[in-house]
């Protein structure tokens, strides 16, 4: 479940939508079903009335925007936690370059002898969340996928714990508006943000 735009919204039945997708899981249409940009108290009061819980929560998560607390509610709750855009969303028009200019990613990525997206991408794996990331270019597309032989250190870890939290919200603009279910970011993340 994730917000419409812009122009299609209107209030939302959070109850009556999450209704019918676990009906369309019940009757095969989907394998799973889950929920996009949720707070840790949204995700809360859906499962308070869901009979088939979310299977995801995909958030935007990065080393600048970390989640913890979702995360650690997610898990407790059998919810995995996918990472949208770990990387900053670089390139496109709502993202940025904070994670790949960041002097402590830099400094890991060079004492491992990877990339900055390598470290963000691994350190999404070790703290126990999935991510979507994309490229088109083969190269990036196989580094993407070369962490699996290296792990963080827990030195390194901690530092990445220690990058001060932006709470970036590139896509505010499509999430926060006047005709939407949200009007502010501390609406829509219950003070998460």
């Amino acid at each position: 479940m994730e917000f419409p735009e812009e122009k299609d919204q209107m209030p939302m039945d959070f109850k009556g939508v999450w209704g019918a997708m676990e009906e369309a899981q019940r009757l095969g249409l989907t394998k799973s079903i889950g929920i996009s940009n949720f707070s840790t108290k949204k995700t809360q009061n859906m499962l308070s009335f869901a009979t088939i819980p979310p299977s995801v929560n995909q958030v935007e998560m990065s080393p600048f925007w970390q989640q913890k607390k979702l995360r650690d509610f997610c898990k407790a709750n059998g919810i995995v936690v996918t990472a949208f855009p770990p990387l900053g969303a670089i390139g496109a028009s709502w993202g940025t370059n904070h994670v790949l200019e960041s002097k402590v990613l830099n400094e890991i990525a060079e004492a491992r002898g990877k990339t900055v997206v390598q470290v963000c991408i691994r350190w999404v794996y070790q703290v126990g969340a999935t991510l979507a990331v994309k490229s088109y270019n083969k190269e990036r597309l196989k580094q993407n996928v070369q962490v699996f032989d290296w792990e963080l250190t827990e030195e390194d870890l901690e530092k990445i714990n220690q990058i001060p939290q932006r709470k970036m919200m590139v896509r505010e603009e499509e999430l926060v508006t006047a005709t939407g279910p949200y009007e502010s970011l501390d609406e829509l993340w219950d003070g998460e943000y």
